[in-house]
């Protein structure tokens, strides 16, 4: 064991006549234990929140979304056989968007509709199976059989302001309608509501309204055309890279036209970036509970060297270098900082885990996205925790180290 290290676990088991000292290293150590844990329990929400976020946004959304510059797709097939040779490509599906109003016997709202494939191996709507979207988004035409109506999906809130549930019909009124005597015309096509959807997000729960693809061509006068398509990727965090990536290759192989690209991540910039601010704003707040257990160790440290004089000459007297005196205090800085911080990990480890058992923090749901905490605790979060606390613990130690190692031996000796 090198010297310095068991000099300075003698000086951590303190006499009794220096129980002053000993209770404001006891009073660090909690300090940095309650700070550290502080910041794993709430850094935890956050990333838990942000990833409850990303799953909702990517259960209605795409990863990646292509469409055309001033066109729809004609020949999407033959792109959709281009996407399938790309790597990092796992699926792609063609839709319909489209801004229009949907109307009920109590009712009236605004809404933006999808036509989707249901065939296709796509994942449009989480929870939504392929059997489900199959049996959902009948389509066909009035004429086929008596009483046919087409099937549409609608957002959980959206159906609560237009006053419907499953069963119910409702007019899906376009603006691509027709020129008549008495002027334009809008298209106006009855759909029965045949499946709810909850995504969790009232953006889209209360503006969303899915139809099948066929269908959303027709009210649009599309033909065999459609507007985008809706691309998942392997990996979602490179989706940005797989967006220009997909472009670079269809615009060189087809240079008469022009293709652009968004990802999910640009689609909610907004979102992600005030929940990454927000971490950011956090880490650094509840970081100041470490910083002022920190004032505590360099109080301690310094306090112990004005009480240590007459060791520090005799240390020094038999040989011990200014180093090795800086060293023991560092050390014993660092060994309090390190036990605070471990403690501080293993209790918000066990609060994370609790709260993500029991569930016992009850938010309201109408206020919330969420009726309970969302708890996700990433190794990489713990680590820059746990870091950060020791740098500011070894930071708290080198003022009163270096002033230990300054001391004079034959002054301290003399009037020590």
């Amino acid at each position: 064991m090198p010297f310095e290290f068991f000099i300075c676990s003698r000086y951590l088991r303190t006499k009794h006549k220096q129980a002053f000292i000993s209770l404001i290293t006891i009073l660090s150590m909690v300090g940095i234990t309650i700070g550290v844990m502080a910041l794993v329990i709430v850094i935890a929400v956050m990333t838990g929140a942000e990833s409850d976020f990303r799953s909702r946004i990517l259960g209605v959304e795409s990863h990646v979304l292509l469409m055309r510059h001033g066109r729809p797709f004609t020949d999407f097939r033959k792109i959709l056989s281009e996407l399938k040779n790309i790597d990092g490509v796992e699926t792609a599906s063609p839709y319909v968007y489209t801004q229009i109003m949907l109307r009920s016997s109590s009712g009236v709202s605004g809404a933006v509709v999808r036509g989707i494939d249901p065939e296709s191996k796509s994942r449009e709507i989480k929870n939504f199976s392929k059997p489900a979207l199959r049996k959902c988004l009948t389509t066909g035409s009035m004429e086929d059989k008596a009483g046919f109506k087409p099937g549409i999906i609608l957002g959980k809130d959206l159906a609560r302001i237009l006053g419907v549930m499953e069963g119910n019909a409702v007019y899906l009124i376009s603006p691509k309608g027709m020129l008549s005597p008495i002027g334009h015309i809008p298209l106006m096509k009855l759909f029965r509501v045949n499946g709810l959807f909850n995504s969790g997000m009232y953006e889209y729960d209360s503006s969303l309204a899915y139809i099948h693809l066929s269908e959303a061509q027709k009210i649009m006068r599309m033909g065999d055309a459609v507007s985008g398509i809706g691309i998942r990727v392997k990996d979602i965090y490179d989706a940005g890279n797989m967006a220009k990536k997909i472009v670079q290759n269809l615009n060189s192989k087809y240079p008469d036209d022009s293709f652009w690209a968004r990802d999910w991540m640009q689609m909610n910039h907004n979102l992600f970036s005030a929940l990454k601010l927000e971490k950011k704003a956090m880490f650094i707040i509840l970081s100041l509970i470490v910083l002022v257990a920190a004032f505590n160790i360099s109080s301690t440290l310094i306090m112990m060297v004005m009480g240590k004089r007459k060791d520090i000459a005799i240390l020094k007297a038999m040989g011990a270098t200014d180093k090795s005196i800086k060293k023991i205090f560092v050390l014993h800085g660092m060994i309090i900082g390190a036990i605070g911080t471990m403690s501080g990990i293993i209790l918000g480890t066990a609060g994370c885990l609790a709260l993500k058992h029991y569930k016992f923090i009850e938010l309201p749901g109408d206020v919330y996205y969420f009726t309970t905490l969302p708890v996700q605790l990433a190794p990489f979060d713990v680590l820059m925790i746990a870091a950060a606390s020791l740098v500011i613990s070894f930071l708290s130690t080198l003022y009163p180290a270096k002033q230990a190692s300054k001391q004079n031996p034959v002054e301290a000796i003399r009037y020590g």
